[in-house]
Order: C-alpha cells, then sequence, then structure tokens
C-alpha cells in the first residue's frame, strides 16, 4: 500500500509525545542545573579567593604587631641598666680604645686590636683586673643532644658585688661580637632591624642577656617561618643558652704580653751554691764557718 501514510493510533502518539518532551524536559532541567552548578561554583571560587586575601591581610597585620612588639621588648631590655653595668661597660670601653691605638702583641704574635679574639680577652680582662674589677675568662663547653649539636665557646664574666649592704654577687657578661652572634644572611627585613639595635659589645646582667637571647632567637624562628626556611641548629634557643647561660669553667691565662714574657726568672735555690749560714740563727758567742757543698 505505497503512498499511504500510515496512521499512529493517538494513544500511542500521545505517548510518544510525552516520551520526546519528556526528554525535553529534562534536558533543559539538566542544562537548568549545570548553569546553576557552575554559578555555584563561579561563588564558591569567589569566596575561596576573598577568603585567602582576608587571610593575607590578617598575616600582615599579625606579622607587623609582631616585629613591632619585639622592637619594643628589645629596646626596653636593652635600655634598662645598673651602676654597676655602667661602671663595668665604661672600663671595657677604655679598655678597648687603649687596645685600638696601641701596638701590643701578645704571645700568638698577632695584632691584638686587630684579629685575634683571644689575646684581646686576655688584654681587656688584664684592664679590668687592674681597674679593680673581679674579671675572669669562661669557657663554655656542652655535649650534643637530638636538637643542638656539641660546641665550646668563651667569654668573660665580671663578678661584682651588688650592693655593698648584703654583699649579694652580680654577674656581668662581656661579649665582643655580640651583633655578630645574631646576624643571618637570609634573613627578613623584620629581624635585620633587630639585629640593627644591638650593640657591638655586649656588657650586661646575666638576667638581661637571658631576655635577649629569648627576645632574638624567637625572632630569628619567625623570620626563617615567613623565608619557609630551615633553621640552622645553631640559631635555636638551646644553643644559644648553653653559650651563654650554662656553667663555664674559668680559664687561666696561657697568653701574656710579649713584654711581660721578658721578665727575669726568679732565681731558684739550688743545693750546689746552697748557703748552711742563711738557715741558722745568728752566732752567740761562738764562730761559725760557712759550709759550702761541692
Amino acid at each position: 500500500m505505497a503512498g499511504k501514510a500510515s496512521k499512529i493510533p493517538m494513544k500511542q502518539s500521545d505517548e510518544l509525545d510525552g516520551l520526546i518532551f519528556g526528554f525535553l524536559d529534562e534536558g533543559l532541567e539538566f542544562e537548568s542545573s549545570k548553569s546553576s552548578l557552575e554559578s555555584n561554583i563561579s561563588y564558591s571560587n569567589r569566596d575561596i579567593m576573598d577568603e585567602e586575601e582576608d587571610e593575607n591581610v590578617s598575616n600582615s597585620e599579625e606579622n607587623k604587631a609582631f616585629w613591632a612588639s619585639q622592637e619594643e621588648l628589645l629596646q626596653t631590655t636593652l635600655c634598662r641598666t645598673t651602676s654597676v653595668e655602667s661602671r663595668v661597660r665604661k672600663a671595657t670601653k677604655e679598655a678597648l680604645k687603649e687596645l685600638k691605638f696601641t701596638s701590643i702583641k701578645c704571645s700568638c704574635r698577632n695584632m691584638v686590636s686587630d684579629s685575634c679574639r683571644k689575646c684581646k680577652q686576655n688584654e681587656i680582662s688584664k684592664s679590668l683586673r687592674n681597674a679593680g674589677f673581679n674579671c675572669y675568662i669562661c669557657k663554655s663547653k656542652w655535649k650534643s643532644s637530638p636538637e643542638i649539636p656539641s660546641g665550646e665557646y668563651t667569654y668573660m664574666e665580671v663578678v661584682q658585688n651588688a650592693s655593698s649592704k648584703n654583699g649579694e654577687l652580680m654577674k656581668v657578661i662581656i661579649e665582643l661580637n655580640f651583633r655578630e652572634e645574631f646576624e643571618m644572611a637570609r634573613a627578613n627585613e623584620g629581624y635585620n632591624r633587630l639585629v640593627k639595635q644591638l650593640p657591638e659589645v655586649y656588657v650586661g646582667k646575666v638576667e638581661r642577656l637571658r631576655n635577649l637571647i629569648k627576645i632574638l632567637c624567637c625572632a630569628s624562628k619567625k623570620s626563617m617561618k615567613e623565608k619557609k626556611m630551615h633553621m640552622a641548629p645553631w640559631r635555636k634557643h638551646k644553643y644559644m643558652q648553653a653559650k651563654y647561660l650554662g656553667s663555664p669553667k674559668i680559664k687561666s691565662e696561657t697568653n701574656f704580653p710579649v713584654n711581660n714574657l721578658r721578665r727575669l726568672p726568679r732565681p731558684s735555690a739550688s743545693m750546689l751554691t746552697f748557703d748552711l749560714l742563711d738557715c741558722l740563727p745568728p752566732p752567740t758567742g761562738m764562730h761559725c764557718t760557712a759550709i759550702k757543698v761541692v
């Protein structure tokens, strides 16, 4: 029956229409949900970016507050002083000035004012003792641990009476290269600003030094964290404490100026030239003859 159009029953046609429009509606719903999802993702990304910006601003403000507080603590600690510290500091400055304008050589034959830390310590401690201070060269030594390596360090220490009433003793530490001990090559701006405020030569109480070490080690840790770098063990708080705040031994001076080495040796007694007359009581009515041992 060519040429005849096949008729679709009404009921079947309605079913097909329902299927076709049903698929179209589902497609529209899918497109709508897809558009809504993309919109939600876009808004979500914006929220994440806004949160990151807020977090960066918050971190920046926290960092500024941290470095401002550290700088204030440092200034407060450095500005405080006592009469004993002031007197030792003045004597140390005079000793350094004297070394700078003299050409004293020690037993290691290096210029004291130029490079030799060991000889400089010997000369300054001798100068402070001549000025009436109980100055010693101390050597700290510590063993290695899981956190820090072993090491040893020398510095000067003055022990004086803090008060004439109760006889309390005060320890004053003298570190000739104080600023250099805390300098770091890759530190951030905040830490470098703190280090620049440190004195080149530290003369102060043990308690003051303990506070300074705590401030600077905390700042160095923060600096390395901001730089996302590993902190060297010799920059850690425990290592710096071991250097200055341990139980050091007082070193006996072995290096003296050449001028002192030229002193004539004290004559020693010998049995070959021993005069027994010097050991006998003065004679009383009897003649004593000196005997010489040969």
